[in-house]
């Protein structure tokens, strides 16, 4: 996991904006529905910043998407996009 300090808790956060926009202008530049593990292949692990053996065992449906840090990625089938969620400790 990524050191996780109150200095760059913020860019952490960024970071996974960053990615759940990346993935959803990759669905709207594709113009079809997209399976997730697509955009878990072309978008998410090309990145570098996915925890791939903790997605694999805990992902689940809908589709969840673990990050190095306490960060992740949760698809929301209602609306079709992916949004952040915290699944790890912050610092005290």
């Amino acid at each position: 996991m990524a050191e996780v300090t109150s200095n760059n808790l913020f860019n952490l956060v960024e970071q996974a904006w960053d990615l759940s926009k990346a993935a959803n202008d990759y669905v709207k530049n594709a113009g079809r529905e997209v399976p997730a593990q697509e955009i878990l292949n072309q978008v998410f692990l090309p990145s570098g910043f996915v925890d791939a053996d903790k997605t694999q065992k805990e992902g689940g449906t809908p589709p969840k998407v673990f990050l190095k840090s306490p960060y992740g990625l949760q698809y929301r089938p209602d609306f079709k996009d992916w949004i952040p969620f915290r699944h790890g400790p912050l610092p005290t």
